[in-house]
C-alpha cells in the first residue's frame, strides 16, 4: 500500500502502483483481511473501532519515527488513513446521490508529500482521524438494502458498488494498522 519512501531522498514517496481491488475477491496475504466477512451494516462500528486503535497508535512516544528509511512512520500512515476516510466519504456521497459517478483521481503519494505527513502533530491527527472516521461511518449507517448496490467508477473503469467500496475502504484502514503493528 502507499507509504514507502524512496531510500535516496527521505521525504520522497515511492508511488504505490499496485491495484489493490483484488482484496475484494480473496483474503489479503499480508494482513489477513477477508472482505467477504464484512457487511455494509458492520462498517460504522468497525470504522469506529479502528479509529480508536489509530488513536492508541498515535499516542506512542515514537509515533513520528520511521522504523526504517523506506517505511512510513505510524504518524504518516495515520495521516493517510485520515485522508482515506475523507476521500471515501466524498465517493460514498457521490454514489448515493448520483447514478454511476466517476471518481476523480487521487494521488495519495503526492498528498503525503504536499501535506508533509511526517511533520504533523500526532494528537491533532488522532482527533482528525476520529472525526473523519465518524463522518464516513455515519454515511455508511444510512445505506439501505436498496442503496448497497449503487455503482461508482474509478477513472480507470474499475466499478464499485456501495458495498464493495465499503469493504475496499475497510481493508485500507485495517491493512495500515497491520503495517504499524497494531491489532
Amino acid at each position: 500500500m502507499a507509504g514507502t519512501p524512496d531510500a535516496t531522498t527521505p521525504d520522497a514517496i515511492t508511488p504505490d502502483t499496485k491495484d489493490w481491488t483484488w482484496v475484494l475477491g480473496r483474503s489479503c496475504d499480508e494482513c489477513g483481511f477477508d472482505a467477504a466477512a464484512h457487511d455494509v451494516a458492520d462498517l460504522p462500528g468497525l470504522l469506529h473501532d479502528t479509529a480508536m486503535t489509530w488513536s492508541e497508535v498515535l499516542a506512542r512516544p515514537d509515533a513520528a519515527e520511521r522504523p526504517a528509511s523506506t517505511v512510513w512512520s505510524p504518524l504518516e500512515y495515520a495521516c493517510h488513513v485520515r485522508d482515506v476516510h475523507e476521500l471515501f466519504a466524498q465517493r460514498l456521497r457521490l454514489m448515493l446521490e448520483e447514478d454511476a459517478p466517476t471518481f476523480a483521481n487521487w494521488d495519495q503519494d503526492a498528498t503525503a508529500v504536499a501535506d508533509d505527513y511526517g511533520s504533523q502533530e500526532p494528537t491533532t491527527v488522532a482527533v482528525e482521524l476520529i472525526e473523519a472516521a465518524g463522518t464516513v461511518a455515519g454515511i455508511y449507517a444510512t445505506v439501505t438494502d436498496a442503496a448497497r448496490g449503487r455503482r461508482g467508477l474509478r477513472s480507470n473503469g474499475d466499478e464499485f458498488t456501495v458495498e464493495s467500496l465499503g469493504r475496499y475502504h475497510l481493508h485500507d484502514v485495517v491493512h495500515h494498522l497491520h503495517d504499524v503493528g497494531a491489532q
